[in-house]
Formats: C-alpha cells, sequence, structure tokens
C-alpha cells in the first residue's frame, strides 16, 4: 500500500491538513489555486460578505464548470435532442 502525502491547504482563510497520493499533489495544488483565485475574485466583485459566502460561490461556479465539461465531452446527446426536436417539428407540418 502506498504512502499518502501529508500537504497543508490553504482555501479562503482556512488552513486544513490532507493526506493525498503523491501522483494528485500537482493536480491538487493547481486546483486550490484556481479556487483561491476565484475567491478573490469574488472578493473584488461583491465586497461586504464574508468568507463562507465567498467559498458558496466558487463551490458553485466549480460545481457548473464540471457540469459543462461533462456536457461538452457527449455532444451526441445535444445533436439527439436537437434532431428529436426537428423531428417533432415535421411531425407536426405533415
Amino acid at each position: 500500500m502506498q504512502e499518502l502525502l501529508p500537504i497543508n491547504i490553504l482555501i479562503g482563510d482556512r488552513t486544513y491538513r490532507v493526506r493525498i497520493d503523491h501522483q494528485d499533489e500537482e493536480i491538487v495544488r493547481r486546483t486550490l489555486k484556481t479556487i483561491n483565485d476565484k475567491i478573490m475574485e469574488f472578493k473584488s466583485q461583491y465586497s461586504g460578505k464574508d468568507m463562507q459566502d465567498y467559498v458558496a460561490m466558487v463551490l458553485l461556479w466549480f460545481s457548473t464548470q464540471s457540469a459543462g465539461i461533462q456536457a461538452a465531452a457527449d455532444p451526441g446527446k445535444e445533436i439527439l435532442s436537437v434532431l428529436d426536436r426537428m423531428e417533432e417539428q415535421l411531425d407536426k407540418v405533415l
């Protein structure tokens, strides 16, 4: 069994101690940078909120991005949907 790498991560204004696989370290650190950059972006756009609000907005943004990537990875569904609508319209005309 592989030894997990203990690292300290910073999200917003909190530090967490987590253990990750060695091969995941770069991905985790890039993801943390993206998260913290987005927090700073939201802080500049929406002043007067607390850190929990910013983290929640980033969580929503990140989830939406993931959903968009998954949808883009399967364009067949979108094409089938368009074709189904076209077929329905043709059926109405005929």
